[in-house]
C-alpha cells in the first residue's frame, strides 16, 4: 500500500488500492475554480493532470481523432480519382484536401501517436514514477491539441491550406495562395513545433536522469532507445522547420522577400530548409514503430531480441545518416552533378542500418515458438510492407530514375508504404500489445485479426496500384484524369485508379473494426496481469499502473528484467535452458509488500492549459487583428507568472478537510 503525505500536515491520502485505483480526493471550494485542481476523479482530474500516463492517453485519443479526420480526407481524394473527370471536388478543394490530408496524418496523427506511447511507457520502462518535468509534459500536450485545432479551424474560416504539405515557395506566397489557409498552416505548425520541442527536451532529461538503479543505457528496452533517438532528431529538426515557417510567415504577412525571385531571392532556400527537416522527419515517424515491434517480436517468438546492440546502434545510425540525404527530394531542381552524386550515395548508405534491423527482426523470429497474436501480425506486417517501401525508396537514390519518378504517383506509393506500412502498422501493433497494460482490458483477438487482414488487403490495394499509374505517368496532385489519357490493357489508369479507391474503402473498414474492438473492450473482463508473458519493466506493476507506477523503485540487474525475474537459466556450457520460477503476480505482490513508505507525486496544475490556450489566440491575431495578439500575449504572460509562482506541491488549503468517515476509511485501508 502506497501512501502520499499531504504537505506540512499529519494527514495522509490513500491514493491506490490493490488494483491501483484511488479513493477520490476532493478540493476545497473556498476559492472555487481559482484554487489548485487536486481532484482524482472527473474531467478536472484529466484536464489539469500532470500524470504522464493520463497525458499519454490524451495524446493517443486526440491523435486517433485526427486519424479519422485524415482518413475522411483521403477517402474524398480517392473518390475524386475513381472515375475520369471526377466532380466530387473542385480543383481548389482538391488542392486543399491533399494538403490537409498529409498535414493531418504526419503532424497530427503519427507524430502525436508516437508521443503518446513515449509519454506513457518511457517512465515505466526505465523504472521512473513520472517524467522529469511533469508540468512541461502537460504543456506539450495542450499546445499540440490547440495547434491541431487551430490548423483544422481553417476549414471553417475560408478553407484549408492548398500548397501541399511541403508548401514550396513561391507557390505558397500570397499571389498564388491568396486565402488564409496557408497562414493557418504556417502558424499552426509553429504551435505544434513548440509542443514537439518541449516534449523532446523533457523526455531526453527523463531518460538520462531518471533511470532506475541498475538501468544502464544498454539495459534499456528497445522502444525507449528508439524513442530516445527520436527526441534528439526532434531537438535539432524542429528549429530548422521553425526558421522556414517564420520566413514564410513574414513573407506573407509583413511583405518580406525571402523567397521572391524578382527581389533576388532563391526559392530553393525553402526546399533546403524544409527537407533538412523533412527527411529526419521520416525517421521521427518510423523509429518509434521500429521500437514497438522490437518489443513485440521477442515476446511472441519466445526468444530475446537477436543482436540487441546492433538494433540500438543501427537506430542511432539511422538518426545520424538521416541528416545527410535531404537533397534526394530535390534531384529535379538543378542541384548539379556533384551534389546529386553525393546525396545519391548517402541515400544508398542509409539503407544499410535499416537492413540491419530487418535482418535482426527476421532472426529473432527464426527458430522461435511463434504465437500469431494480432500484435505479432501487425509487427510482421510492418516488416513486409516497410521492406517494399524501402526497396522502392532505393530506386530514388539513382538520380536518372528519380528524375523520371518525381511528381508521379510512384512517389505517393513509396511514401505510403514507408509511412503507413512502417509507422502506422507499428502503432497498431503497440496498441494491441499494450492495451491491457493501459486500460486493464483485452482487445478481442478474433476481431483484431479481421482488423489486421482488412487493413493489409486495403493498404496493398490502395497503394500498390499507385506504383503502376505512377510509372505510367500519372502526376501526383492532379485533380482529374481523362479517358483519352487513361491508356489501354493491363496498365489502364482507369482500372488501377478504381482499384486504389476500392482499397481505400477496405482500409477504412479495417480501421473501423479497430474502433469497434476498442469500444467492445469496455465490457470485457479484466485482463490478466501478464497476458503475453512479457519481458520488460513496464509489466512489473498493476494493469493499469498505479498513479505512482511502482510501489518500490525497481532495481535492474539485466536486460529483459521481468523475464529474468520469472525464469531461471539452468543451462550449462553456454546452453540456455530457462525454467519458470515465479509468476508476475508473485513478483508484483513482493514489490508491494516491500513498497516505499512515502511516495511523492507532482501536483496538478491548470497553468499549462492556460499558457497553451494563449498561443492560438495570438496566432488568430496574426491573421485577423493585432488586438488578439495583445490579448493572447497578456494571457501568456499571466500564465507564465502564475506557473513560476505556483508552489511545487499542493497547499493543504487546496483540500477539503476529511470528514470523520473519510478518516476512518483511510485508516482502515492503511
Amino acid at each position: 500500500m502506497a501512501i502520499i503525505e499531504r504537505p506540512d500536515t499529519d494527514t495522509t491520502i490513500v491514493v491506490d488500492d490493490e488494483r491501483g485505483r484511488g479513493d477520490a480526493v476532493t478540493a476545497t471550494s473556498s476559492f472555487g475554480y481559482l484554487r489548485r485542481p487536486v481532484e482524482t476523479t472527473g474531467w478536472r482530474s484529466w484536464a489539469f493532470s500532470v500524470d504522464h500516463k493520463k497525458i499519454g492517453i490524451m495524446y493517443g485519443v486526440t491523435a486517433m481523432a485526427f486519424f479519422v479526420m485524415g482518413g475522411l480526407e483521403a477517402g474524398l481524394i480517392r473518390l475524386q480519382l475513381a472515375q475520369p473527370e471526377g466532380t466530387i471536388l473542385s480543383a481548389d478543394k482538391y488542392n486543399q484536401m491533399f494538403t490537409m490530408h498529409a498535414t493531418t496524418m504526419v503532424f497530427l496523427f503519427v507524430m502525436p501517436m508516437a508521443a503518446a506511447f513515449a509519454n506513457y511507457f518511457i517512465p515505466l520502462q526505465i523504472g521512473a514514477r513520472d517524467v522529469a518535468f511533469p508540468r512541461l509534459n502537460a504543456l506539450s500536450f495542450w499546445v499540440f491539441l490547440f495547434g491541431g485545432l487551430f490548423i483544422s479551424s481553417s476549414w471553417l474560416l475560408g478553407g484549408g491550406a492548398d500548397g501541399g504539405w511541403f508548401m514550396y515557395a513561391p507557390n505558397s506566397d500570397t499571389p498564388f495562395s491568396p486565402g488564409d489557409g496557408v497562414d493557418f498552416w504556417v502558424l499552426g505548425l509553429q504551435i505544434t513545433g513548440i509542443a514537439s520541442l518541449v516534449g523532446a527536451i523533457n523526455l531526453i532529461v527523463t531518460v538520462l536522469n531518471m533511470r532506475a538503479p541498475g538501468m544502464s543505457l544498454m539495459r534499456m528496452p528497445i522502444f525507449t532507445w528508439m524513442a530516445f533517438v527520436v527526441q534528439f532528431l526532434l531537438l535539432f529538426a524542429i528549429p530548422v522547420i521553425t526558421v522556414a515557417l517564420f520566413l514564410l510567415m513574414f513573407q506573407r504577412q509583413y511583405g518580406a522577400t525571402f523567397f521572391s525571385v524578382e527581389e533576388g531571392a532563391d526559392p530553393l532556400l525553402w526546399q533546403h530548409l524544409f527537407w533538412i527537416f523533412g527527411h529526419p522527419e521520416v525517421y521521427i515517424l518510423v523509429l518509434p514503430s521500429f521500437g514497438i515491434i522490437s518489443e513485440v517480436l521477442p515476446v511472441f517468438s519466445k526468444k530475446p531480441l537477436f543482436g540487441y546492440p546492433f538494433v540500438v546502434f543501427s537506430g542511432a545510425a539511422i538518426g545520424f545518416v538521416g541528416w545527410g540525404v535531404w537533397a534526394h527530394h530535390m534531384f529535379a531542381s538543378g542541384l548539379g552533378p556533384i551534389s546529386v552524386a553525393v546525396f545519391s550515395v548517402a541515400t544508398m548508405a542509409i539503407a544499410v542500418p535499416t537492413g540491419v534491423k530487418i535482418i535482426n527482426w527476421t532472426l529473432t523470429m527464426w527458430g522461435g515458438k511463434l504465437k500469431f497474436t494480432t500484435a505479432m501480425l501487425f509487427a510482421i506486417g510492418l516488416i513486409v510492407e516497410f521492406t517494399i517501401g524501402g526497396l522502392s525508396g532505393v530506386t530514388h537514390s539513382v538520380a536518372p530514375s528519380d528524375t523520371q519518378q518525381t511528381d508521379t504517383y510512384y512517389i505517393v506509393a513509396h511514401f505510403h508504404y514507408v509511412i503507413f506500412g512502417g509507422a502506422v502498422l507499428g502503432l497498431f501493433s503497440g496498441m494491441y500489445y499494450w492495451w491491457p497494460k493501459v486500460f486493464g482490458k483485452m482487445l478481442n483477438e478474433t476481431l483484431g485479426k479481421w482488423n489486421f487482414w482488412t487493413m493489409i488487403v486495403g493498404m496493398n490495394m490502395a497503394f500498390g496500384p499507385m506504383h503502376i499509374i505512377g510509372l505510367q505517368g500519372q502526376p501526383r496532385r492532379m485533380y482529374q484524369w481523362t479517358e483519352n489519357r487513361a491508356g489501354e490493357g493491363f496498365f489502364n489508369l482507369g482500372f488501377w485508379n478504381l482499384i486504389a479507391t476500392i482499397g481505400t474503402g477496405i482500409l477504412i473498414i479495417g480501421v473501423l473494426l479497430f474502433f469497434i474492438n476498442a469500444f467492445m473492450s469496455i465490457k470485457s473482463p479484466p485482463a490478466p496481469l501478464d497476458p503475453w508473458d512479457a519481458r520488460s519493466l513496464e509489466w512489473m506493476t498493476t494493469n493499469p499502473p498505479k498513479p505512482h507506477n511502482f510501489d518500490r523503485t525497481p532495481t535492474v540487474h539485466s536486460l529483459d528484467e521481468v523475464f529474468h525475474r520469472k525464469y531461471e537459466d539452468i543451462g550449462e556450457d553456454g546452453n540456455h535452458d530457462y525454467v519458470r520460477r515465479s509468476s508476475l503476480e508473485e513478483i508484483v505482490l513482493a514489490e508491494e509488500a516491500a513498497g516505499d513508505e512515502h511516495i511523492h507525486l507532482p501536483a496538478p496544475s491548470y497553468w499549462p492549459i492556460v499558457l497553451a490556450f494563449a498561443l492560438p489566440i495570438m496566432s488568430y491575431g496574426v491573421i485577423y487583428s493585432t488586438w488578439l495578439i495583445a490579448i493572447g500575449g497578456a494571457v501568456a504572460i499571466a500564465a507564465m507568472f502564475g506557473w513560476a509562482l505556483e508552489p511545487a506541491d499542493a497547499d493543504p488549503s487546496d483540500f477539503d478537510p476529511p470528514t470523520n468517515d473519510e478518516t476512518s476509511k483511510e485508516l482502515a485501508n492503511v
